[in-house]
């Protein structure tokens, strides 16, 4: 049977709407799939027929060249093995072309931390950029995940209260920021001039399409060269909130609670990278 891989990825993600999957899971699972079509578009491979193992190895080598995270590329992969078993249960195709295809290691490495200098360096490479400023601003005073960032809604913002709502993929896991004078601000320079659109995603491109994660982790990529940092990721912008909360003081329980870390013991590990582990017992949310 030949269909379409875009036609299959609509008729995928329908059907994950139909088993009730979070609005996050069914965002990220689509856009990875998404760009899994792109890169066999680019080989000339049009139906879900001709894909195999290779393709899905040449992939993963891409994403590695594109310095994505060991996780992210996991991640990537599992949809894949998500979409093609949604395939062979339709009787779409009879093989899973990422059935074994090996995980990459997950990069244990300890994060990356920005100095003052450097996210300072950063802001300014990126000032006249307003939706990367904003983005950028965004991800340094909340520590939110980049797809997170890229998940928000208009909705999501509430500028009156100073929150951020985050939609987790668990609607259990869901959070609420708070957003600092530095971030409300930058967001609202954004909305100054975004597209007028009737898109719900807050961060667009000037095509009114979404603005995905695989172009904004290049945008800000481009403005680490720019700002002449070296070795750093996107990520990091989010590893440097968690720091900087830490040594400003703010409990860790908070803090933990703030990024979404499932467990305590994801947070205990910035510990190690604070010389001075004595936490001051005020609750605030530092302004970076």
């Amino acid at each position: 049977m030949s269909i379409i891989l875009n036609d299959a990825l609509a008729n995928y993600t329908e059907s994950l709407r139909q088993e009730h999957k979070a609005n996050a899971t069914v965002i990220a699972y689509t856009k990875d799939i998404d760009q899994f079509n792109e890169f066999l578009g680019q080989q000339q491979k049009t139906t879900v027929e001709v894909v195999d193992q290779v393709d899905v190895d040449a992939f993963k080598d891409l994403l590695k060249k594109q310095r994505y995270t060991g996780k992210s590329i996991s991640r990537k992969i599992n949809s894949i093995k998500s979409f093609f078993r949604f395939l062979i249960s339709n009787g779409v195709v009879t093989e899973n072309p990422a059935r074994v295809t090996i995980h990459p290691k997950i990069d244990n490495e300890p994060p990356r931390i920005l100095s003052k200098l450097e996210y300072r360096a950063l802001r300014d490479a990126c000032r006249s950029d307003v939706r990367i400023s904003a983005i950028v601003e965004l991800l340094l005073q909340t520590g939110v995940r980049i797809s997170e960032l890229a998940a928000l809604e208009l909705n999501d913002v509430d500028f009156e209260r100073d929150l951020i709502a985050i939609q987790a993929q668990n609607s259990r896991d869901s959070r609420r920021i708070p957003l600092n004078k530095a971030a409300k601000n930058s967001l609202m320079d954004y909305l100054k001039i975004r597209p007028k659109a009737r898109e719900k995603v807050f961060f667009l491109t000037k095509t009114c399409r979404p603005f995905l994660v695989r172009n904004i982790r290049t945008a800000i990529d481009r403005y680490f060269r720019i700002a002449g940092i070296v070795g750093a990721k996107v990520n990091d912008l989010r590893h440097t909130f968690i720091i900087e909360q830490l040594k400003a003081g703010t409990p860790m329980v908070y803090v933990s609670q703030l990024v979404g870390h499932k467990r305590i013991t994801t947070t205990e590990k910035y510990l190690k990278l604070i010389e001075n582990s004595e936490m001051a017992p005020s609750i605030k949310i530092e302004e970076l």
